[in-house]
């Protein structure tokens, strides 16, 4: 799971980062407002992180450009601001949940889980299903029946992905951009890579599921008939 962080305290984003990173989560941060909604409309992200105050431009502008822009990614506000009309003018303008500072890192985690159930990609404890195989994000298991493999984060991070676009093609191309970013010198050959080594651990767990290959376009997740 790819998270932006936009936030101007530095000392506050560098904690996020670390918190997230903890937690097995793929993190960027950026500090200015405007360089914020570029990285927003990117759309690889999978939840964002957003402070109110900013330099450049305000996180209330940056929401609402990004919900014009038909960007749908699930947004937690982050403020110093409590009271209830600020919460309903952050909510009003499309976000999906709110943190007033200082909040607790159990509760920044619970929101963001909350925020992922919502949207069916991560069931109860932190765990993706697809045919025969159970992936916990958090521990970085792949499991079988009574077979389990551990994978690196990465590693995890790419099979997340390929059975959150179960059944669709993933071009090599939007792979890179969501696991190591848009901006990313990241090559072909470093998807190969890891997809070689997901079809390894797959076999190692005597899984029927199977990453094929589409030549020229990409890779897609399947069941094995």
């Amino acid at each position: 799971m790819r998270i932006l962080v936009v936030e101007d305290e530095l000392p506050l984003a560098e904690a996020l980062v670390q918190i997230l990173k903890k937690n097995n989560f793929t993190v960027d941060v950026v500090h200015e407002g405007e360089v914020g909604l570029d990285n927003a409309l990117s759309n690889i992200y999978d939840l964002i992180l957003l402070d109110i105050m900013l330099p450049k431009m305000d996180g209330l502008s940056i929401l609402k450009n990004m919900r014009q822009e038909g960007i749908s990614t699930p947004v937690i506000l982050l403020t110093a601001k409590g009271e209830i009309s600020d919460k309903v003018t952050g909510l009003d303008s499309g976000a999906d949940d709110y943190l007033a500072k200082p909040f607790a890192t159990e509760e920044l985690l619970a929101r963001i889980r909350a925020l992922s159930r919502r949207k069916g990609e991560i069931l109860s404890n932190n765990t993706l299903k697809y045919g025969d195989i159970e992936l916990n994000t958090s521990t970085l298991k792949l499991s079988r029946s009574n077979k389990e493999v551990k994978l690196t984060l990465k590693e995890s991070e790419l099979l997340e992905f390929l059975i959150l676009r179960k059944n669709v093609t993933s071009p090599k191309e939007l792979i890179i951009e969501k696991l190591w970013g848009f901006e990313s010198e990241a090559e072909h050959n470093h998807v190969e890579v890891y997809i070689s080594f997901l079809r390894k651990k797959l076999l190692f767990i005597n899984s029927e599921v199977t990453i094929s290959t589409v030549r020229g376009v990409g890779y897609i997740l399947e069941v094995k008939e």
